[in-house]
């Protein structure tokens, strides 16, 4: 049986720019921090996936700390500050926060003190795009970056997550983006690396394969890939619409990622389309990837208002690897399993 990947937003593929960079990162036998020759060119290659990954993402002039991902960038910039902010917050996010924030049922926050309070600018279950308020404290930029045209300088946050796989690099490093000027109190102590903000030895293979999908990543952006992926996404819904009248898309009202669907079908567990989608081929998820391996009723979908939708739902989250016929493969396998539900349900015709 062929395999069709529709999970991007949990990690997307490797992209052939940053496989092509780590194995010429594991050819360097230097350490960042010895000041000899090898080690000067390991440093070297660290500072230019630094400035990649600051160019994509809109950050010239303001600092770029490698870390392990985005959760330890979440513990950097989050731990003992008492920020607030809202329950649709990634888990690596609400650990450490207040989450009183309101949520509307189309998924939007309000936030009304931006330097106390942590926004993230694109959801990673729903696809819910928010308008970041000048002065915030912290944004976890993790799913928008690489999808969406934006820039960090420009933002108006003072500090911002982001993570390599999510848009094609390795797993197991990312990055926390602070203003110019701006500090944090290290987590993890020792050598002094990163600025002082996280000892350690760098992860070397892991950033240049980062600072290379950052750097691909911006050029397919900037080519209007995403475009294409957004059209398949409306052909996508389009099709699954017709084929079930009491199917949901959270978010369709509010701007969304261009590769992300979120659906909702009331009295279909969200595990069970998943492990019936599996079956037939199809890689998706029922909500985020990162509860190591356990399907949870949806807190952000509860935040909403959905009830006991929130734990009927399903994140199709597609890719420019994607293709039409996958597409309209999964709709077909996804209806012919919402027919069979709904006869063993009695409500088929």
């Amino acid at each position: 049986m062929s395999r069709s990947y529709l999970d991007w937003n949990a990690t997307a593929p490797l992209r052939p720019e940053a496989r092509a960079a780590m194995l010429k990162a594991m050819d360097l036998v230097g350490n960042p921090s010895s000041v000899h020759a090898e080690g000067r060119a390991a440093k070297a290659l660290v500072e230019r996936a630094r400035a990649q990954v600051a160019r994509a993402l809109g950050a010239e002039g303001a600092d770029v700390v490698f870390t392990s991902g985005a959760t330890e960038a979440a513990a950097l910039a989050l731990a003992g500050r008492g920020l607030v902010g809202a329950a649709i917050e990634h888990d690596a996010v609400a650990s450490w926060i207040d989450t009183s924030l309101p949520v509307s049922a189309g998924g939007l926050v309000t936030v009304s003190e931006p330097g106390r309070s942590t926004l993230q600018l694109a959801n990673s279950e729903t696809g819910i795009l928010q308008t970041l308020p000048e002065g915030l404290a912290v944004s976890d930029m993790t799913q928008a970056f690489g999808k969406v045209p934006l820039a960090f300088n420009w933002s108006g946050c003072d500090m911002a997550l982001v993570s390599a796989h999510k848009l094609g690099g390795p797993k197991g490093v990312g990055a926390l983006v602070l203003k110019r000027g701006l500090d944090v109190e290290a987590r993890i102590r020792g050598g002094g690396q990163e600025m002082g903000r996280r000892s350690g030895t760098e992860n070397l293979i892991g950033i240049a394969g980062f600072g290379a999908a950052a750097e691909a990543a911006q050029r397919d952006l900037e080519a209007g890939c995403w475009e294409r992926v957004e059209k398949l996404r409306s052909i996508l819904e389009k099709a699954l619409e017709s084929s079930a009248k009491d199917i949901i898309f959270v978010g369709k009202s509010s701007r969304r990622l261009p590769n992300t669907s979120c659906i909702v079908v009331p009295g279909w567990r969200g595990e069970t389309q998943v492990m019936q989608m599996d079956l037939a081929g199809f890689a998706i998820s029922a909500g985020s990837a990162c509860s190591s391996g356990k399907v949870k009723v949806s807190r952000v979908l509860q935040s909403m208002g959905l009830g006991d939708g929130a734990s009927c739902a399903i994140r199709v989250s597609i890719g420019p690897e994607t293709t039409e016929e996958e597409v309209l493969r999964f709709a077909e396998a996804w209806a012919a399993a919402h027919g069979r539900m709904m006869a063993r349900s009695g409500q088929g015709s």
